[in-house]
């Protein structure tokens, strides 16, 4: 039976209709072809919609983000495209933004056990000693996965490994996997005295906020960074630059207290509404929501911003990408398929740096509460 037809897909809403005693009618209007959705659904019977509105444009100075980017952010949360769309036009005035990727790795992390604390020992000395082998066992399922090193981490009797790979512009979690997979068989096979194996042991920390990722990388490693000139903070904001770095320091201790794993305000507001548009993984804001905000008052009085996104997890090629909406979304910012995932992940950071400008400037002026109150929720 083809679990795609349209025979199929009537069966099942009309079984959802029975069930619930509701009809259907948004869920069952959609203009993608199911038969697209092969690997990405299962028991499909409709969609979703999220509402999209635009933010921008958005000036970047990239390495591979040249240019002027208007944004597509979907959500259902009022004055959040407004809030960025604001930072985005402060941030043009001085220039725009400065975005690099500094890193770039995707785990899988199996955990081999032993005898005693000194057989794990010595089984990460011979896995140092075999790296070269074991990459090429573990790039053999892959023309696209590049496993680049391999951190090792014993504790008790465990030797655990985090395989670090370059996936192309694809996220990779399953290519890693497939290829630490056929690496860790190799090991099996030529290794005496591992008494057991799990092919992942948590530390890869999947869909998971972690202290690792954020030391180590997971996905790309980007900094966007602008300086931002005291009259167009005045003038767009209403707030002085002595202000905002006054409240980052007391938002610095509000975060140490806390134990979050961001010193920023809201980056999982812009990376959540650009996941949604652009077809990627949503569960992964969990680690792409790490950041850490930096400022700092220059000598002429304007303000320095910066933000490091840690374990930024995108993909601008497989997975959700494809898809209707989400293909033309990552088309608006030419960033669908190959060798755009860097370009991509610039664009993220700068809209990130955006909207910790733009609520920063609305906290620091009280003028938060207020905005809410006309254009949200409240209203």
């Amino acid at each position: 039976m083809d679990d795609y037809g349209e025979s199929i897909i009537k069966t099942r809403q009309e079984y959802f209709e029975s069930a619930t005693g509701k009809k259907i009618d948004h869920v069952g209007k959609y203009s993608i072809d199911p038969q697209a959705l092969k690997g990405n659904i299962e028991h499909f019977i409709g969609v979703a919609q999220v509402p999209i509105g635009i933010a921008g444009p958005l000036k970047i100075n990239g390495e591979h983000a040249q240019g002027e980017f208007v944004v597509p952010l979907a959500t259902t949360e009022g004055t959040l495209v407004a809030s960025y769309n604001r930072g985005m036009k402060l941030l043009n005035m001085s220039g725009g933004v400065t975005a690099t990727v500094v890193d770039d790795a995707m785990q899988r992390a199996p955990v081999f056990i032993f005898e005693n604390a000194r057989g794990a020992r010595d089984f990460v000395k011979w896995i140092k000693e075999n790296f070269e082998k074991i990459k090429e066992e573990a790039e053999a399922t892959s023309s696209i996965a590049k496993l680049t090193y391999i951190d090792h981490f014993l504790s008790n009797k465990f030797a655990f490994l985090r395989f670090n790979f370059k996936t192309g512009d694809a996220a990779g979690q399953n290519m890693v996997g497939r290829a630490t997979f056929a690496a860790c068989g190799w090991i099996l096979d030529h290794y005496e005295g591992i008494e057991n194996f799990y092919l992942e042991s948590n530390f890869a920390t999947d869909k998971k906020a972690s202290q690792i990722n954020i030391m180590r990388t997971r996905g790309k490693r980007v900094t966007a960074e602008a300086t931002i000139k005291r009259e167009h903070l005045l003038e767009v904001m209403r707030v002085d630059p002595k202000q905002i770095d006054y409240h980052g320091r007391v938002a610095g201790v509000g975060s140490f207290l806390s134990g979050v794993n961001n010193t920023g305000l809201h980056s999982p507001n812009g990376i959540t509404a650009m996941f949604i548009a652009t077809g990627q993984d949503v569960a992964n804001v969990s680690e792409s929501s790490a950041a850490m905000m930096y400022s700092e008052l220059t000598d002429d009085g304007d303000l320095y911003v910066s933000i490091t996104i840690p374990s930024l997890i995108v993909a601008t090629y497989g997975g959700g990408t494809g898809i209707g909406t989400q293909r033309e979304c990552l088309e608006l910012l030419d960033c669908y398929g190959r060798d755009r995932v860097y370009k991509f992940a610039e664009i993220v950071a700068s809209v990130v740096l955006a909207g910790e400008i733009s609520l920063a400037s609305a906290i620091s002026s009280s003028d938060w509460v207020s905005s809410h109150e006309q254009y949200g929720r409240n209203r």
